[in-house]
């Protein structure tokens, strides 16, 4: 189901409804009815106008001169602004990206895979003023590094690690006893570290090239899964992986660190001497990185429960290892990424911990002495936007605003004293700091206001607008801005947000039917404050909504409490709830109410119209899991809890125990080649709604990996069961 960044952090996760959107896109082509239904012309005239139909006021711009002035491109001419001078002048046109800020500044989240390193590669070791975070998804893995220096290249070949020179000459086997037939393998990760923490490769360059960390995983007990592949060729091929699902056990996994001077292997003792069992704590090792002087190698720890993690420390001579920080949430999940962010001494770092409730910066050093809590809010912060050491001060943006969706500017003292707000709360913002830190740029928006682009002084003082966006040709096109509004979770008391798009041509004295567009996964968010275009789809003649849900992120870690063990039932229960509250408008028609989603957004469909069939007259799942037995472990165990521990769960979370329910028409879609979800899920649905005598249908991508439907074929199920039935 990952195919995201993990958003406020992530899986890791997932994909966002965008993603999802796109997966669709990808196959989209006319299909051979939907050109004679209603509300086709109207789509062919109008979606395509959507995308321009806004000149957005968001510009990036080049500092120059040590933040005196700096460059920008806005509406097809390049700018010089003197800051002093308060004086912009047009310059010759340049290649300058036109986009809001992005990366290492303020309103973007920084992220990156680990293994590897060296000359080019991935996180290997850290530096002083370097931040170490997010992690992503890494399906491929890499099998090979060079070192800093240049002179070696390590690689895995046949279970085992090899070191040469760059050209591949003067091999020297590092491992021996590695057998890829007994499934013991050195050097790399496996796919579901990739998948789920975030692991490229399983070899770790120190900067100094004389030390080589590395992984070992012993798979021989994981069992295997098998994806046909080619099966539009004449012959097809067979896909063998190692895949631990929920209620499966982990490979065993351990460190070892070469010494290329002794040509020695130290094996790192990762679980302080202990068995490898659930309860201990290095279980799962991962983000592993030298220390900024190369004296240690840094790595996290979990427990197989996922809610206890220690950041800790291994000596390279003798593998002996120290705990830096422990955490843990017992209620449900520890974050399994969070920040670390070195300071210029290679000592002291800046973390992020989620221990009052909500995640919050903290200063340590690598003793593991905590100096200082730099911030203790009742809110999130979102990222580091810069640590100015010289000025004593750390700015970062955080999730205080008029709500959680609106990303503000701040700034502490690195001392914990002085934080201060520099933005406009009514405003969601993507900032850029001046090299010298008395101005930034600032690119303000809401929902449904376009952004705008302002240079704002270091007291957050606007000092000249740069750019603002034009909705005129919106306005005359006859779009509609995107509703933000809030709705009662189905526990009564939670407020949760949904995002309601309409027609062009919207009428409010004609009904209308609904489509839901759904994620719905943990972590993950549906509502936002960044400007948003109507929904092409709308233009067929549907209103559509998305919905957060208790599984949403950016909100607190007591607020997804009630979400741990319970996936299946409460997300599904808010967006029925969201349906609800949506079904007192006049224009709704409760009798043409649909769903459709991708990956988790899959089964949240699959599962509405079957828990809820009295509310839901059609839905679309792709590539749904359909039991998270049928995930890998490292997922489902972190928000379902362990099979054995919580059957009932898991029980409840399975689509197929519903299947007697299916009133509504079902359209079921997945790729053959679906690596992530596999087939096996959809099969399994496809089984018991037979099974039970049910009606449906079903879409197959032949040789598609994990991929959504035709979206012109989704459109033409919807409108034959929701508007010409």
């Amino acid at each position: 189901m990952n195919n995201r960044t993990h958003t406020t952090g992530t899986k890791g996760i997932f994909v966002a409804m965008a993603i999802m959107l796109g997966m669709m896109a990808a196959t989209t082509g006319a299909q051979d009815r939907l050109s004679k239904y209603p509300g086709y012309a109207q789509y062919q005239k109008m979606s395509g106008e959507i995308r321009n139909a806004v000149k957005m006021g968001s510009v990036s711009v080049t500092w120059k001169d040590g933040g005196k002035t700096f460059d920008y491109q806005w509406d097809g001419k390049t700018y010089h602004y003197d800051v002093a001078a308060r004086k912009a002048t047009e310059e010759a046109a340049a290649a300058t990206p036109q986009n809001a800020p992005q990366g290492g500044r303020g309103g973007a989240r920084g992220g990156g895979g680990f293994g590897g390193g060296g000359r080019g590669g991935s996180v290997s070791f850290a530096r002083a003023g370097q931040q170490m975070s997010g992690g992503g998804i890494a399906r491929q893995q890499t099998t090979s590094a060079t070192s800093p220096d240049g002179k070696y290249n390590a690689f895995s070949r046949s279970g085992n690690l090899w070191l040469s020179d760059p050209n591949g000459g003067n091999e020297i086997a590092v491992t021996t006893d590695g057998n890829e037939k007994a499934r013991l393998r050195y050097g790399v990760a496996t796919i579901i570290y990739g998948e789920e923490l975030g692991m490229v490769g399983g070899v770790f360059w120190s900067q100094d090239s004389k030390k080589l960390a590395y992984y070992g995983f012993d798979e021989g007990k994981v069992p295997d899964y098998y994806v046909q592949r080619n099966q539009t060729a004449q012959y097809d091929t067979l896909e063998v992986d190692a895949y631990p699902k929920a209620g499966v056990r982990s490979p065993v996994v351990n460190l070892y660190i070469y010494d290329l001077d002794t040509k020695k292997s130290v094996q790192v003792d990762v679980r302080d001497g202990k068995p490898f069992e659930d309860s201990v704590i290095g279980y799962y090792v991962y983000r592993i990185y030298w220390s900024p002087d190369g004296k240690e190698l840094l790595f996290h720890r979990m427990n197989r429960k996922q809610n206890t993690l220690e950041f800790a420390a291994a000596n390279p001579d003798t593998g002996k290892c120290r705990v830096i920080v422990h955490e843990e949430w017992l209620p449900s999940w520890v974050d399994w990424v969070p920040t670390v962010y070195f300071l210029k001494d290679g000592n002291r770092f800046i973390l992020t911990s989620e221990r009052s409730g909500f995640k919050n910066y903290y200063l340590y050093d690598l003793s593991g002495k905590l100096l200082v809590a730099l911030t203790n809010h009742p809110f999130e912060v979102a990222n580091i936007v810069r640590v100015d050491e010289d000025a004593g001060l750390l700015y970062y943006m955080a999730r205080d605003g008029d709500n959680h969706m609106k990303v503000q500017l701040h700034r502490v003292g690195l001392d914990g004293k002085g934080d201060q707000r520099l933005t406009d709360p009514a405003y969601t913002h993507s900032v850029d700091l001046s090299p010298d830190g008395k101005y930034f740029i600032d690119v303000a928006q809401t929902h449904d206001i376009p952004p705008a682009t302002r240079l704002l002084d270091a007291q957050g003082k606007v000092v000249a607008e740069l750019a603002k966006s034009d909705m005129a040709r919106f306005d005359q096109l006859g779009f509609k801005r995107v509703e933000l509004f809030k709705f009662k979770a189905a526990d009564g008391r939670t407020d949760l947000h949904g995002m309601l798009n309409f027609p062009s041509n919207f009428d409010p004295n004609k009904k209308y039917p609904l489509l839901v567009s759904v994620y719905g996964g943990p972590l993950t968010n549906a509502a936002r404050e960044t400007f948003s275009t109507p929904n092409p789809i709308t233009e067929y003649g549907f209103l559509v909504v998305t919905f957060d849900a208790r599984s949403a992120a950016q909100r607190g870690k007591r607020f997804m409490d009630a979400f741990y063990g319970h996936l299946g039932i409460v997300e599904i229960d808010d967006q029925a709830a969201g349906v609800k509250e949506l079904l007192k408008r006049p224009y709704v028609d409760k009798d043409r109410v649909g769903v459709f989603g991708t990956s988790y957004g899959g089964t949240v469909s699959a599962t509405l119209i079957m828990r809820y069939p009295d509310l839901f007259q059609a839905a679309c799942d792709s590539s749904g899991p359909t039991d998270y037995r049928n995930y890998n472990n490292i997922y489902g165990e972190r928000y379902e809890g362990l099979v054995e521990e919580n059957k009932l769960g898991y029980d409840a979370a399975t689509i197929m125990n519903y299947v007697s329910n299916l009133k509504g028409r079902l359209m079921i879609y997945y790729g053959t080649a679906d690596n992530n979800v596999h087939p096996s899920s959809s099969l399994q649905l496809i089984q018991a709604l037979q099974k039970a005598g049910k009606n449906f249908e079903v879409q197959v991508g032949p040789d598609q990996g994990h991929s959504g439907i035709n979206q012109a074929r989704m459109m033409e199920f919807f409108i034959e069961n929701l508007v010409l039935k």
